[in-house]
């Protein structure tokens, strides 16, 4: 596996390839990381991976310098899976002047759900992504881009940059891994104790009921939608959560469904010092 810490040992090497399958991370990879990967193996012609911890996507008071760095056993477990190619700028690298353009997603799209309560999250996630594709697909005729639906609203707001931009990628959007448990796997996981790793299963058991329950409501789903997600709110604080949100929406925009719409269940809630996402299709 080669290793690049420049764009232009990265670029040099991709050369010589027609289609790079793309997987993004930022490091401390877990199962979850490893099934995008083996899903995009036979996607392209040469498998990449990125690990860069994007200061712009975190908030003042959020873990950007304690974010576990674990390179060296990253590399191994990207070995293991046949990865071509690791793409690991430092800063300085990737952004050698202070970023001031930066990619703004629809406010519609970006500032609800995770955007509303991570303000300029979905902007840093852009910007980001848009400098590693121009890094990793420059010069490339196509490509394919892999990413989990766990962050769901992440993906939709990268699959609406690569359509508006005509950039030529596939984004294609892989399902949550999960525990045996049914707890969606998660970098952030192993900061919760023993007990809280043992209650961490009842968001993907309330988003699960509350998407029954909004399939049971048929056409008067418009009309109790916001009884159903209050009181999926309600199970999860009175079990000791600090729920942001718990919603249905349509997958089609996150916006709120009607009648007839293909519907997502996503929550956040906050369980001791960790936050935890989730979301369901149902």
């Amino acid at each position: 596996m080669l290793i690049a810490r420049t764009l232009a040992e990265l670029r040099q090497h991709l050369q010589r390839f027609n289609r790079p399958a793309f997987v993004p991370t930022m490091g401390n990879l877990h199962q979850g990381h490893l099934d995008l990967l083996r899903q995009a193996k036979p996607l392209g012609d040469v498998l990449v991976a990125s690990i860069f911890v994007n200061r712009l996507q975190f908030l003042p008071h959020e873990d950007f310098d304690s974010y576990p760095r674990t390179f060296e056993d990253d590399c191994a477990k990207l070995r293991s899976q046949g990865c071509d190619v690791l793409f690991a700028p430092d800063e300085a690298e990737l952004y050698p002047q202070p970023q001031t353009f930066k990619v703004q997603p629809d406010p519609a799209l970006a500032d609800i759900l995770e955007g509303q309560f991570r303000p300029g999250f979905f902007t840093g996630v852009s910007t980001v992504v848009m400098k590693l594709f121009t890094a990793v697909f420059a010069g490339q005729a196509q490509g394919v881009a892999v990413f989990g639906k766990k962050d769901y609203q992440q993906l939709m707001v990268i699959r609406h940059m690569v359509r508006q931009f005509a950039l030529p990628i596939e984004v294609v959007g892989v399902d949550t891994s999960r525990a045996p448990d049914g707890l969606a796997l998660s970098s952030r996981n192993g900061y919760l104790s023993a007990n809280e790793r043992a209650e961490a299963v009842h968001l993907s058991m309330a988003l699960r009921q509350l998407g029954q329950e909004a399939l049971a409501c048929g056409t008067e789903l418009p009309n109790l939608l916001k009884q159903l997600e209050a009181q999926a709110i309600e199970y999860l604080r009175q079990r000791g959560w600090q729920p942001d949100y718990l919603c249905v929406r349509r997958r089609l925009d996150l916006q709120a469904p009607l009648v007839g719409d293909a519907l997502v269940v996503l929550g956040a809630a906050k369980l001791g010092t960790t936050r935890l996402i989730d979301n369901i299709e149902v």
